[in-house]
Order: structure tokens, then C-alpha cells, then sequence
């Protein structure tokens, strides 16, 4: 079985000619074509906390369908981040992953059941403190142990590491890839590697980068990320 996960920081829609825009990350994510997909900042931060993304042009506009986590009605996500599966994708769980936090950060859990596979995804938006990301990638570790079941298990998102190996990257043993899509920030010039997708030994990474185009350039202050991940046959 082969699939694609993508991990895109949508900056609320707010692209890099201050214009909130909804329909241009939508249009990104048609470009991708990804079949699982972590957004981070993709609700309002004030009020409602509503997704910066209609959720009617969602369903109308592209093959996605959110992981609905039933924490605010208006909501795609929890603390802005939220996961997006392809309509043909079966979503088996979800859940909120607590994490240490002063800012507004968070993680999120699913399950999914793809060609009768279940695989576990976790969206990620990690702190800017070098010693708040270290505690936040041990809660997500100890969250994946606790978990009913051990399953093939992708974690994706912005983790705010500037360092390429080292700082909360060192957090992952053995049993887990960290892969390094690119440089992904800031989207007209980037030069951090700060959106990275992490993955467990079941996986085999066929493909992995950062996804450019003109769209891309312009609709956020990052760049989306991919990998193209196969599990072998049992």
C-alpha cells in the first residue's frame, strides 16, 4: 500500500501579500494531491475559533473530508491544527493530544483504515521554546505508547526546529525516521527546515520534498511538505 502525507502551516489563509484567502490554499492542496494531510494554524486564534477554511468549499472543492474532533462547532481542528483524509479513507478514531504548552499549540491524533490497512497519523504545531518542544515531543511519544494498538504511524507538522539534527529531533530513537522534506520557510525564500514529517520503522519513504509552486509562494508564509510512504506486504 502507498500513500502520500503532507504537512502545510496555512498561516490562517493569510498569504505573503496579507491577503486572507481560503480559496487559494484550497487550491494548493488540489495541487498536492495528498491523501492525508496536517494543517497547523488552519482556525481563527480569537472568538469562535472558526476554520479559516468553509468547510461547504471543502467538501465541494476538493477530495477531502476533516477529521471532526467535536470540540467547537465551528472548528476543523484543536488549536488550529486538523487533519484531512481523502472521502475513500475510513476514519476509525481521533483524538486531542495534550501537550505541555504556554502558547496555544496542540496535536491531534487519528486513526485511519486505508485498503484495509490501519495506520496512525498525528498533526503536530510544536512550541517556539527549544525546551517546551523537547517535553511536547515526549508527551506525542508517550501518547503513541499509550494507544490502543501498535499500527504504522506517521507524525507530521511544524515542530519550529531550526537545528537539522539536533533539539527535539533528538527526542526520536530508535523505532522512528525523522525525514527532512526541505527547506520550507519562509515560502518566497525559504531557509528552514522547520516542517518535517516523522515516521515508524514500518514504513519504506519512496519520495519526500517540499511542494513549489507560484500558489504555494504566495499563500503562506510556509511551503507544504510530502512524503510518499509505502508499507510492504504482509
Amino acid at each position: 500500500m502507498e500513500l502520500t502525507f503532507a504537512s502545510y502551516n496555512i498561516h490562517k489563509a493569510i498569504g505573503t501579500d496579507r491577503r486572507r484567502d481560503p480559496e487559494r490554499i484550497l487550491s494548493v492542496l488540489r495541487e498536492m494531491d495528498a491523501d492525508v494531510v496536517a494543517l497547523q494554524e488552519a482556525d481563527m486564534r480569537f472568538g469562535r475559533r472558526e476554520s479559516v477554511l468553509p468547510l461547504s468549499a471543502l467538501d465541494e472543492y476538493t477530495p477531502y473530508r476533516a477529521v471532526h474532533l467535536n470540540m467547537r462547532p465551528d472548528s476543523i481542528g484543536w488549536h488550529g491544527n486538523a487533519l484531512l483524509v481523502r472521502r475513500d479513507i475510513e476514519i476509525a478514531d481521533a483524538n486531542i493530544v495534550p501537550l505541555p504548552t504556554v502558547e496555544p499549540r496542540g496535536a491531534i491524533q487519528a486513526d485511519l483504515i486505508a485498503a484495509g490497512q490501519r495506520v496512525r497519523v498525528i498533526g503536530m504545531h510544536l512550541d517556539l521554546s527549544g525546551l517546551r518542544r523537547r517535553q511536547q515531543v515526549r508527551s506525542i511519544l508517550r501518547h503513541v505508547d499509550e494507544c490502543d494498538g501498535t499500527h504504522p504511524t506517521v507524525l507530521m507538522g511544524d515542530l519550529n526546529e531550526w537545528a537539522l539534527h539536533g533539539g527535539c529531533l533528538r527526542e526520536f530513537a530508535d523505532g522512528w525516521q525523522v525525514l527532512a522534506p526541505g527547506r520550507s520557510f519562509p515560502s518566497p525564500r525559504p531557509i528552514a527546515q522547520l516542517d518535517r514529517i516523522v515516521i515508524s520503522n514500518d514504513w519504506r519513504c519512496v519520495d519526500v520534498g517540499v511542494h513549489h509552486s507560484i500558489l504555494a509562494a504566495r499563500g503562506s508564509d510556509h511551503l507544504p511538505v510530502y512524503a510518499k510512504l509505502q508499507l510492504p506486504k504482509k
